[in-house]
């Protein structure tokens, strides 16, 4: 009984760092949409950005939601669920749904960031 609960918490923390991930990506893009319209900064630098911001997202979300054991585990699940959800959800918005080598580029540094993430955030705290 006690893995049950055990594991159920583990994808509720797994699902609220995605979402706390979502909401500062989100959040940060409406930022940089903002500023770059306000200002006149190049459209090339919207990439750039939009890839740190990612990063930063999935390592927030890691490090505030991951716990217990199997830190790395848990923070790839952040990463992977994640770059799925922010693809899907900006592809929506977009109204473009293609697939490109940077949804691959994207996918692996997100798992890395959330891999390293992970497993510094068990390492911080012993709960």
């Amino acid at each position: 009984m006690q893995n049950e609960s055990t594991a159920g918490s583990v994808i509720f923390r797994i699902i609220k760092g995605v979402g706390l991930a979502l909401a500062f990506s989100f959040l940060a893009a409406v930022v940089l949409a903002n500023v770059l319209q306000f200002s006149p900064l190049p459209d090339k630098v919207i990439y750039p950005v939009n890839q740190t911001v990612k990063v930063v997202a999935v390592i927030l979300g890691a490090l505030v939601f991951v716990r217990g054991e199997k830190g790395l585990v848990q923070g790839v699940a952040i990463g992977a669920l994640f770059t799925a959800l922010s693809y899907l959800t900006f592809s929506a918005l977009g109204g473009d749904f293609s697939l490109s080598w940077t949804i691959f580029a994207e996918l692996a540094l997100s798992l890395f960031a959330g891999a390293v993430s992970g497993a510094i955030a068990v390492n911080l705290r012993k709960d």
